[in-house]
């Protein structure tokens, strides 16, 4: 039995979904997926259809891409796009960051949260106010600028941060080792992001920067960077798990190498 992890399917690229679709089955073992499955609910739901029929248990929770608002699915916006996935995870046993945590063969919990983003991944003379501008002067830009809608919240930051508040209440409730998985760093200092500096308002917050001190993680689960790699801080792990886009894996390989196995360690 053995715990893996990926993130970044991004299964609207059709060598992606080719890909996962040759996945061999792993009746016995637990997959982490942790955000950008798909960017529709169609596709999303084929993905996580998928999975939950080779793996003895998923656990998601959502990326950015996961949370965009297409064109043909005006109608769902913020939480409404968010709430739809989690249903639909449900519907096939799959755990999101609003149910109850899992707990590992070996005593771990392993706890899917949303904490989003707030701009706060910037240097400190850079105010909030012209933070985006200060990407844009070299050509940086994100497309959650007019897909990702905060609805029913003012603004991004205002979501991110009562998601934040709302997840450190469930961790303060633990006592046992955590395994930890977000889509977005918990930390600027894993940021890696040397083409594109600037791209790191949108990488995370610093609210959620010393958390691997504060609750008894083990291990941090992370993606959304493309940039794969083990990391430690003050004794935790932090493990970026990203697939990608089909120009950043080698397709031809399939997914399964691509899985990053969690526990037992090796």
């Amino acid at each position: 039995m053995k715990l893996f992890a990926i993130s970044d399917l991004h299964a609207q690229h059709s060598e992606n979904w080719a890909a996962l679709q040759q996945l061999p089955p792993h009746p016995q073992d637990w997959l982490i997926v942790a955000g950008d499955v798909a960017e529709t609910t169609a596709r999303f739901e084929a993905v996580i259809a998928l999975l939950a029929s080779r793996f003895a248990c998923v656990i998601w929770t959502p990326g950015n891409h996961d949370l965009w608002t297409l064109p043909q699915e005006a109608e769902l916006r913020g939480e409404e796009k968010y709430a739809r996935l989690v249903e639909i995870c449900r519907r096939y046993a799959v755990l999101t960051p609003e149910d109850a945590y899992a707990r590992w063969p070996s005593s771990a919990v392993i706890a899917p949260v949303f904490t989003l983003y707030d701009y706060s991944f910037r240097p400190p003379e850079v105010t909030l106010e012209t933070a985006v501008a200060w990407a844009g002067e070299t050509g940086i830009a994100c497309a959650d600028e007019s897909l990702l809608h905060p609805h029913p919240y003012p603004n991004r930051q205002s979501w991110c941060t009562v998601c934040v508040h709302l997840t450190e209440a469930r961790l303060k409730q633990i006592n046992d080792p955590i395994i930890l998985v977000n889509h977005f760093a918990l930390r600027q200092d894993l940021l890696r992001l040397r083409r594109i500096p600037r791209f790191s308002l949108w990488c995370g917050t610093t609210l959620t920067a010393d958390w691997h001190i504060r609750f008894p993680i083990q291990v941090v689960i992370y993606g959304h960077l493309h940039m794969r790699g083990t990391r430690f801080r003050q004794g935790a792990r932090f493990e970026e798990v990203s697939l990608g886009y089909p120009r950043q894996w080698h397709v031809e390989l399939g997914i399964k190498p691509y899985l990053r196995q969690i526990l037992p360690e090796v």
